[in-house]
């Protein structure tokens, strides 16, 4: 599956343009690597996210085309969501 449709369905983005772009601008990475939106993704993978305030670590649990709102959470487990260092002005 491609990265910004898992994204989507798993709810941790929620339009798949906006996946897109922040794939674009660098801000996944999966196993290690800088990933693209096309980049495609399987179970046990591990994702890191880099949203505005906060790095969320999570590792790809479960693949599905379709999936209720409630039930989004099932496809992935956090591992880490810390928040981003902020630099010392001095």
């Amino acid at each position: 599956m491609r990265l910004d449709k898992f994204l989507k369905i798993s709810r941790l983005i929620k339009r798949r343009t906006l996946a897109k772009e922040v794939a674009d601008q660098g801000r996944i990475t999966v196993n290690g690597n800088q990933a693209k939106a096309s980049t495609a993704v399987k179970v046990e993978d591990e994702l890191v996210i880099t949203f505005g305030q906060k790095i969320l670590t999570i590792k790809i649990d479960d693949l599905r085309e379709n999936v209720k709102k409630d039930e989004a959470q099932s496809l992935y487990t956090v591992i880490k969501d810390e928040p981003v260092a902020k630099k010392d002005p001095f």
